[in-house]
């Protein structure tokens, strides 16, 4: 017997994805030229960026407004006493 073809309409519409609350409708592109298109201005992006993701090369900037800083590490007194030795 010969199985039956599904049709092309029974395909399941494409799921969007989970997204940050702040980048609800962010939806992104990449049109027949190679060319990326955004459903957002590229500052809006950059601006949340820079207050959700730390950079490493930008950690120890004070001139950047909003950026996130790593809190450092104390060591306990075990850790001093082997790095001593």
């Amino acid at each position: 017997m010969a199985k039956k073809k599904q049709s092309e309409t029974s395909k399941p519409a494409p799921e969007k994805p989970r997204v940050h609350k702040d980048l609800e409708g962010f939806d992104i592109q990449i049109n027949s030229f190679g060319e990326i298109t955004t459903s957002f201005d590229m500052d809006r992006i950059n601006e949340f960026l820079n207050k959700n993701v730390d950079d490493k090369k930008l950690r120890d900037r004070e001139d950047i407004p909003g950026r996130k800083t790593r809190k450092s590490k104390k060591k306990s007194s075990g850790e001093e006493e082997e790095e001593e030795e």
